[in-house]
Formats: C-alpha cells, sequence, structure tokens
C-alpha cells in the first residue's frame, strides 16, 4: 500500500503533507525551497521514496475564472519534472486563505514563518483529494 504526497508549490517555497497508509488522513510534512529547484525535486524524490508513496498530488492555482495564468503554468511545468510517480493536477483556488485560517483558530502565529501556511496549504490540498 502507498501514501499520496501532495505539494504547494510556491515560487519560493513547496509545502509537503502525506497522507496516511488508508488515504484518510492528510498531515504536514515538511517545506522545501524552491531554489535551486534541481535540488528541491531531489527532496521531493527522497522524502517520496522514504514515505512510499505512489501518488503526488500537486496543487494547480487557477484563475477564479477557472483558467490557467502564469502560477499554474509554473506548477504544471514542475510537476512534469517529478520523475517515477503518478502526477494528480488539483484545483487549489482559495487553499492558502482556508491554511491561514486554520492556522489562526489553532492560535498559530505564521507571520514570521510562512512555511506553516505552505504546509498547511498542502494538506488543504490534500484533505480535498482523498475526499473524492
Amino acid at each position: 500500500m502507498h501514501r499520496v504526497m501532495a505539494l504547494d508549490v510556491g515560487t519560493k517555497r513547496i509545502g509537503v503533507a502525506l497522507s496516511d497508509f488508508l488515504h484518510v488522513i492528510a498531515t504536514p510534512h515538511s517545506c522545501v525551497q524552491r531554489q535551486p529547484e534541481d535540488k528541491a525535486l531531489e527532496e521531493i524524490q527522497r522524502i517520496a521514496k522514504e514515505n512510499h508513496v505512489g501518488k503526488i498530488v500537486v496543487g494547480l492555482p487557477k484563475n477564479m475564472d477557472g483558467t490557467i495564468g502564469f502560477q499554474g503554468q509554473d506548477c504544471i511545468d514542475f510537476s512534469q519534472k517529478i520523475i517515477g510517480f503518478d502526477i494528480i493536477l488539483e484545483d487549489e483556488r482559495l487553499t492558502s486563505e482556508e491554511a491561514e485560517e486554520r492556522l489562526r483558530s489553532r492560535k498559530v502565529d505564521f507571520r514570521k514563518n510562512k512555511g506553516l501556511v505552505d504546509m498547511e496549504s498542502a494538506c488543504v490540498i490534500l484533505e480535498q483529494y482523498l475526499g473524492r
């Protein structure tokens, strides 16, 4: 049995979340620096292999009208560089806002550590995928 990994790919950081083996629970895992990109890809591959990941869900930031803009295309391009895993693109509109709200409700101060928002966003993306 394999886990599912979710990535919230940003220009500076990539939030990582992992499912359990039953694909029920999503848990924030880590935050990977995006640059240099080859190191980021190596780190994602390492995390995926160490955690027995079979699928990787990549958040796809669409515009509110459903079109794909610069940021969305950047995520598509990045996801195509991840080798050896089934890649699923998941609409991630408004996940950052939901992630910030969740952190606020738990009284977590994320203003000085935006990586917390990235990890929580990856969790929201993964929960959305697992919920279908």
